[in-house]
């Protein structure tokens, strides 16, 4: 069998260097192009060195687990420990996945030997290996943002309580950084058009109406009082709210006059 050692290197930098990418997306890391690059060839370096080294197996995963810490650590960046932490994790976690993938691939084009112990490998296309690659990385990154939004959603997520003098309604509100409404120089709170008949009846009295501007336009909206708000043990008195499109996630968009001060 003859190795290429410059092919070696050449996969293997590459393939570190796209999971090390992944990885500092996933921990929100700022990506540094020379030091990214540094720890890829670090990889490769290591991928065509490693077996010429005979080691136990028990010193060969530790060998290999510390220099994947190196690798980690040499591509990072960074004051706080808790992105290198996440980072680290977020790399072996993407290491093993991607190297499951890499093994059904191999397998799929190698031939079982006869006791069934092994496989003769043949060569896999250099095609399919950077197509596969490729498939991953949209999938890494788009399950990345995806749950990314989804924590901030749930950051921002609080128990209300609003209550009328003859009604009371327990809802999740959500804290919106973007919605600074204001109606007379009070903020302004948005739930939907079920919402506001939950709250004040089918007969609800509005107090005045105010303009609400979106990316579809402008519009009168009515504006209601509500009598108190109970957020996270905090009253507010005399709420304003109008009517919008709030989603199905939670009930009210909270004003960050509200959650902020």
């Amino acid at each position: 069998m003859i190795v290429y050692w410059e092919y070696a290197f050449a996969e293997n930098a590459f393939l570190d260097g796209l999971l090390l990418y992944l990885a500092e997306k996933c921990a929100r890391i700022k990506v540094r192009v020379l030091k990214l690059l540094l720890s890829a060839c670090l990889g490769g370096a290591f991928a065509v060195l490693y077996p010429l080294f005979s080691l136990p197996s028990w010193a060969g995963y530790m060998v290999k687990f510390l220099f994947g810490v190196v690798m980690a650590l040499v591509a990072a960046e960074g004051k706080r420990i808790k992105p290198y932490l996440v980072m680290m994790c977020a790399f072996f976690a993407l290491t093993f996945a991607f190297g499951g993938i890499l093994t059904a691939v191999y397998s799929f084009f190698g031939i079982e030997t006869i006791d069934g112990t092994g496989f003769y490998l043949e060569r896999v296309p250099v095609a399919f290996v950077l197509s596969g690659a490729g498939i991953f990385s949209v999938l890494v990154l788009a399950g990345s943002r995806a749950y990314l939004r989804y924590r901030h959603v749930q950051k921002n997520l609080f128990r209300c309580k609003l209550s009328t003098d003859a009604r009371t309604c327990l809802w999740t509100g959500y804290a919106d950084s973007g919605n600074c409404l204001t109606f007379r120089g009070a903020p302004v709170c948005v739930v939907s058009a079920e919402g506001v008949f939950a709250l004040f009846g089918a007969h609800p009295r509005a107090i005045g109406h105010m303009t609400v501007t979106t990316v579809n336009g402008s519009r009168s909206s009515p504006v209601f009082c509500c009598r108190r708000l109970e957020l996270d043990g905090v009253l507010h008195e005399n709420v304003c709210l109008t009517v919008g499109e709030i989603g199905t996630q939670f009930q009210i968009l909270l004003h960050t006059a509200l959650t902020e001060g």
